[in-house]
């Protein structure tokens, strides 16, 4: 099918409507799939999954459902594909994949691991296909704003760093055997993405010490973490993470992203620098008017920012890569990368010592 468009001399410009498939009828398949519906040049293709029930989701949103991969891959074959399936199946499905030749975004983490995460970025390389990853959050206009300032040297230099992620994942969230296994603990799950955001905001990460705590509800996971960072710009870092506390302080609960949780209003990062500090999502800015000094009074400043479904423009940006009009916002080696610190958390709280991010 073909969408048109006016032109800046008004003429009509054919283009061409891209079709997704999604793998994965889950909490965030189901979320890619109405995010397709509200994009403009976008149709959801059909949804992949095993369980006949997925066939419900799949037709309140037009589409058929198939029941594996193949059968997706060998039928009308679809633009574009998402794979919103379990951490594990990652690597094997992204690698059946990459034979079509068409964009792949991947949701976070990109692999369970970072030897599974190097084999997609360099399958996909070989294979020419542009791979993408979900890690959603940098689409958000608040983080283009933010990372702006930034850059505007607003803040000064950027001497630390503090990101909070404190929510409470009701028992029932548990219920999905793969939740309890390595891998799927707030660390991998969450955390991952404070840490792309971090990077993407401060730079890399070069080394980390963290220590956990192992999960209340069982089962081969942590609830807790906390973690201290060494960015390569010489700014320090910390980041603390629990899916097992009552609290205001996560990005789910402040940035108004998802309807689906409520946003408390309140601040999980903060970046401070020699001449200010941000408070995010908030955006607001805290600076001295005159001399830098504590005994001087603080300006803060709000900088509105139109709210837009990251998601929504995360799918804007997987069509215009299909349609080769743009590149990723967030390629698969900037998914590893991202991988790379998580893997390097791990490490340092099995170890207690102190770890180098490995380099992509």
């Amino acid at each position: 099918m073909r969408s048109r468009k006016r032109g800046p001399g008004g003429q009509i410009i054919e283009r061409s409507e891209i079709s997704i498939a999604v793998v994965g009828a889950g909490l965030i398949g189901r979320r890619h799939a109405a995010a397709i519906a509200r994009v403009p040049g976008t149709r959801l293709a059909c949804m992949v999954d095993p369980d006949p029930a997925a066939g419900m989701v799949a037709a309140s949103m037009g589409a058929p459902l198939r029941a594996t991969l193949a059968e997706c891959l060998d039928g009308d074959r679809p633009d574009a594909l998402i794979l919103a399936t379990p951490n594990h199946l990652h690597v094997p499905q992204g690698l059946e994949c990459f034979a079509t030749g068409v964009p792949i975004l991947v949701e976070k983490p990109l692999a369970a691991d970072a030897r599974g995460g190097r084999a997609l970025v360099e399958a996909a390389s070989v294979a020419g296909v542009t791979l993408l990853v979900g890690h959603h959050r940098r689409h958000n206009p608040l983080i283009a704003a933010a990372k702006a300032r930034i850059e505007a040297g607003e803040v000064g230099e950027i001497v630390a760093v503090s990101a909070l992620c404190w929510l409470c994942k009701p028992d029932a969230y548990f219920d999905t055997a793969w939740r309890g296994k390595a891998g799927a603990g707030p660390v991998f799950i969450n955390l991952i993405h404070d840490a792309d955001l971090l990077r993407h905001l401060v730079g890399e990460i070069v080394s980390v010490q963290a220590i956990e705590r192992r999960s209340r509800r069982g089962g081969d996971t942590e609830d807790s973490a906390a973690i201290l960072l060494r960015f390569e710009s010489g700014a320090l870092g910390t980041m603390s993470v629990s899916d097992g506390i009552a609290a205001p302080w996560s990005w789910e609960l402040t940035a108004a992203e998802n309807p689906a949780y409520p946003r408390t209003g309140e601040s999980c990062y903060l970046i401070g620098g020699t001449h200010g500090s941000i408070s995010l999502p908030g955006g607001e800015l805290w600076r001295h008017p005159g001399e830098r000094s504590w005994w001087e009074p603080m300006d803060r400043r709000s900088h509105p920012v139109a709210s837009e479904d990251p998601l929504n423009l995360q799918i804007a940006n997987l069509r215009d890569v299909a349609r080769g009009e743009a590149a990723p916002v967030v390629s698969g080696l900037e998914g590893l990368k991202s991988l790379l610190v998580i893997e390097a958390v791990k490490e340092a709280a099995r170890t207690g010592a102190a770890v180098d991010v490995a380099h992509a």
